[in-house]
């Protein structure tokens, strides 16, 4: 077991990763939000970071690739996880189906990966892979930034009379708390990282097939 810097940055992003719940466990909104959105954030910089130090330095491990892609499942189904737990329920059913797709795929993979044993190097991590795991982090953090923007907007509106509150939308109303401004972030943020989730999704289930497709010849009996 070698301990570099590359190794010691991939163990901290997987030691990062139940931090996003322990987030919401312990701080109140919106702490809670802005930590977790900064934990994902720096812990998504240190997967390409890790990778580039230990191939510039010439330190790469068999720990660092064991350890790297679990980091990396493991950030994304526990904010997957948390952020649909979290998320304005209107929300929510445009959100889990991606995330079923995602964590099918990543469970399949990992099985097969798993019955190949020896010759699970045929499962190698593809280039598009790299795409689809880096789509998915950019598409999660967008959310997160969305449950930030979430709170504020509710706590601005909290026991507001429905009429003023569509009145401030409409224009007609001074807006004293920047409520259109945290509404339009909202749905934004939300409108973009859903889409972006989509089409993660839709390369996590391309790359998927490719996989199945590549272990083939060693599930023939």
């Amino acid at each position: 077991m070698r301990w570099n810097i590359p190794n010691i940055l991939t163990v901290l992003r997987l030691i990062a990763a139940p931090g996003l719940a322990v987030m919401f466990l312990y701080f109140s909104r919106p702490y809670a939000d802005w930590l977790a959105l900064i934990l994902f954030v720096t812990a998504a910089i240190t997967d390409w970071f890790d990778g580039y130090l230990a191939r510039l330095w010439k330190q790469e491990s068999k720990l660092g690739a064991m350890l790297d892609p679990i980091a990396d499942k493991a950030m994304v189904v526990i904010a997957l996880a948390v952020i649909i737990g979290y998320s304005d329920t209107s929300w929510t059913p445009y959100i889990v189906l991606p995330a079923v797709f995602i964590l099918f795929r990543e469970v399949f993979v990992s099985g097969l990966r798993e019955f190949l044993g020896d010759t699970a190097g045929t499962l190698k991590v593809t280039q598009l892979a790299k795409w689809k795991t880096t789509l998915q982090m950019v598409a999660i953090a967008v959310l997160f930034s969305k449950g930030v923007f979430e709170h504020y907007l509710l706590a601005g509106v909290a026991g507001m009379d429905d009429a003023l509150f569509e009145a401030i939308m409409a224009g007609e109303v001074e807006d004293l708390q920047g409520l259109r401004w945290k509404e339009n972030c909202r749905y934004w943020a939300g409108y973009l990282g859903t889409a972006l989730l989509w089409v993660a999704a839709l390369l996590t289930v391309v790359t998927g097939w490719d996989y199945f497709k590549k272990s083939l010849p060693y599930l023939k009996d």
